[in-house]
């Protein structure tokens, strides 16, 4: 497809090939990662899996993961097959990009996910340049909260940024680069520094999740 061409890929959802352009150990450290898959014959780790994730009850579906593709179907049988175990495997469904389309929201948009030009007008979900299943629909939650404050004549009062969903929140509503904005899944950069800073590397994440757990229970109480 013509879109497909010289287009910005998502980090969490690159086709495969285009991580191996980038490097033969690429995958190794993506969706081929073999960390916690141990040989039970041999007690050794895997140099690189394939993970198969089970797509229907009756276990005749099975899902490659990570394994989102460009590559045209005749070429996909082919490669795939390449892989051990998978020489006679039936292909039920074939690869193929998805187009993410959003806006630029920190530009667009303002801390309640209002439309600035039109503030009758409020975003939600993907749209607004998060990614992810989760994070999609806790931005449309948030977003249906703060359209029930206006509707009763209340403010709307965002999530701290110390949370997950306030974090991503101030990001796609102007924390982010907008010259270079892209879409986002929660993470542990978007949070703000902790103060006092922690002492050890390892105490950084579980003062966050604290802090987060503390400050979302005060947003929420009544």
């Amino acid at each position: 497809k013509d879109w497909e061409a010289n287009t910005p890929y998502f980090d969490g959802c690159m086709p495969i090939e285009v991580m191996v352009e980038r490097g033969r150990n690429t995958p190794r450290f993506g969706p081929m990662k073999p960390v916690g898959l141990t040989n039970p014959r041999t007690g050794r780790r895997a140099w690189a899996v394939v993970q198969l994730r089970q797509d229907n009850a009756l276990g005749t579906l099975w899902n490659m993961v990570g394994f989102q593709t460009k590559m045209r179907h005749a070429d996909q049988v082919r490669v795939f097959r390449m892989i051990p175990g998978l020489e006679k495997a039936e292909f039920a469904r074939l690869g193929g990009l998805h187009r993410n389309t959003f806006i630029k929201s920190p530009v667009l948009l303002d801390a309640t996910l209002r439309l600035k030009l039109d503030p009758r007008i409020r975003f939600a979900g993907q749209i607004t340049g998060c990614e992810g299943y989760v994070e999609s629909a806790a931005i449309g939650l948030v977003a249906a909260r703060f359209a029930v404050a206006d509707a009763r004549g209340e403010t709307p009062v965002p999530p701290p940024p110390t949370t997950a969903l306030g974090a991503l929140l101030s990001h796609i509503t102007g924390g982010a680069d907008a010259k270079h904005f892209q879409p986002m899944n929660v993470n542990f950069g978007l949070f703000p520094p902790l103060t006092p800073p922690p002492l050890t590397k390892d105490q950084r994440k579980p003062q966050l999740v604290a802090r987060a757990r503390a400050d979302l229970a005060d947003w929420m109480a009544p």
